[in-house]
């Protein structure tokens, strides 16, 4: 089975992890921070706080932005449930912004729509989570411009997205959001195995950061409500989290970012071949826009003219071919859980559609030629 997707392991990588294995280090030792440089060096941001997920990352986010009670937060109905989730850790209430169907990002115009009316009744989010689907950027000009109208903080959920750019610049770089967050999971771009991160330029944010990821402590005088001890001596100051990331994932996720330009340049490379295999059957990619170079974590095409069943059954057709297709996501505000919380069909319309209509190709920087083919072959015979 060809799988949508798959990590790219070396040598080097193993060798990495080997070397802290025989260090005197292996949960908080120097790799942590050297990772942190690395990506906030990459990205051109002041500051990055490592995590165990990009969930962490989310969550800790959240808080840092003294998310609560009472407060709404707004995310994408099309990303996985923990664009959402953070929110309601917090015990905030959350809601959705409906996609744009050429992208599958946030629609600015439904999110205009949508802080209109919430200003007219008193509803207006404290923070927007707009979701980078895929690799590609939102329009975070376009969203900073209603964050200074409408008085809200921003979120960059960019799981998807390192390696990505925005206007010529890295995503996460900040320059249009509060926080942007990371994840290292093994089908992202690259890997810590687990992990995540958040990155910020408020100095401020990140000292905040790097407490609730270590069950709120601090070790810095300034931040203490006494005079310290002693050089043992640390104070619990808010309620924090054990969400620290280990020296053997940073270690992981050290060695894979020196490779990072070079698997978004093959991630690229093969959805251009695609895009020409594909461009006279009844399908639609997901449009990438001329301000954005995406690292497509995934390649997403929609069917046209298709219903549920037919496209179930293509999905399953390419599975039975050995071709793991699969769906990136399921709307959230359909979950279950979601549903319990008064969401129900209908909510969202280009979500619904969406779902409907997506289908998730293979694509990972160690895909043969051979293998491209192989899923080529089996979208154009069931198509």
């Amino acid at each position: 089975m060809i799988p949508y997707g798959k990590q790219s392991i070396s040598q080097d990588d193993i060798d990495a992890v080997i070397d802290v294995l025989k260090s005197d280090w292996l949960t908080q030792g120097p790799k942590v921070p050297a990772f942190e440089q690395a990506v906030a060096h990459y990205c051109g941001v002041n500051h990055a706080v490592a995590v165990n997920s990009a969930t962490s990352a989310l969550h800790i986010a959240c808080l840092a932005l003294d998310v609560g009670k009472n407060d709404i937060v707004w995310t994408s109905p099309i990303s996985f449930v923990a664009s959402a989730n953070c929110a309601l850790y917090c015990g905030a209430k959350i809601d959705f912004v409906d996609i744009d169907l050429a992208s599958g990002n946030m629609s600015i115009h439904e999110l205009e729509k949508k802080l209109v009316l919430a200003e007219q009744e008193n509803q207006l989010p404290k923070v927007v989570i707009p979701v980078h689907l895929a690799g590609q950027s939102c329009d975070m000009q376009a969203i900073h411009k209603l964050a200074e109208h409408y008085g809200f903080k921003i979120i960059e959920d960019a799981s998807h997205a390192i390696g990505a750019k925005y206007q010529n610049t890295p995503v996460g770089c900040c320059e249009f959001s509060d926080i942007c967050v990371f994840s290292f999971h093994p089908v992202k771009i690259i890997t810590s195995a687990e992990g995540g991160m958040a990155v910020t330029n408020n100095s401020v944010l990140a000292k905040r950061l790097t407490r609730l990821r270590s069950h709120g402590l601090t070790s810095d005088q300034a931040e203490m409500t006494e005079l310290s001890h002693g050089p043992w001596y640390y104070q619990q100051i808010e309620l924090g989290f054990n969400y620290r990331m280990t020296d053997l994932h940073a270690a992981l996720g050290l060695s894979q970012i020196s490779k990072l330009d070079a698997f978004v340049s093959k991630r690229n490379e093969l959805a251009l071949r695609y895009n020409h295999e594909f461009k006279d059957l009844p399908v639609i990619h997901l449009k990438q826009t001329q301000d954005c170079y995406s690292s497509y974590h995934l390649y997403i095409v929609r069917l046209m003219n298709s219903d549920k069943e037919h496209h179930k059954a293509l999905i399953c057709q390419l599975r039975e071919q050995g071709i793991m297709s699969h769906l990136h996501y399921i709307p959230i505000h359909l979950q279950p859980y979601y549903k319990k919380l008064g969401f129900n069909y209908g909510d969202f319309p280009n979500a619904e559609r969406y779902y409907n209509e997506a289908i998730t190709i293979p694509l990972y920087p160690l895909m043969t030629k051979e293998e491209q083919s192989k899923v080529i072959d089996a979208v154009l015979k069931v198509l």
